[in-house]
C-alpha cells in the first residue's frame, strides 16, 4: 500500500543513510521500527487471578457491605477475631 507521510528534512535524511547503512530500504527501516513500537506498545497479557475464600461463603457476621466503615473496621481486624 501507498502512503504519504511526511518527515522532517534532518530526520529523513538521517534516516535514508542509517538504510542504506545497514542493507535496507527506508520503506523496510520504517515498516520494521513501526513494527517494533507497535508490539512494545502492546499491553502485557495479564495472568488471572484467582481469590481465596474460606468457608462456607457469605459474609463475616457484623460486615454491612452497604455500610463502608463496616467493611474497614473487618478489614482492620486480625485474621484470628471475628
Amino acid at each position: 500500500m501507498r502512503t504519504t507521510i511526511r518527515l522532517n528534512d534532518a530526520l529523513l535524511s538521517d534516516a535514508k543513510s542509517y538504510a542504506a547503512a545497514i542493507g535496507l530500504t527506508l520503506t523496510a527501516l520504517i515498516e520494521e521500527s513501526l513494527r517494533q513500537r507497535l508490539a512494545s506498545a502492546r499491553p502485557a497479557r495479564r495472568e488471572r487471578v484467582e481469590l481465596l475464600t474460606t468457608g462456607e461463603g457469605g459474609l463475616h457476621p457484623g460486615v454491612d457491605m452497604d455500610d463502608s466503615a463496616s467493611v474497614l473496621d473487618a478489614m482492620e481486624r486480625p485474621l484470628d477475631s471475628s
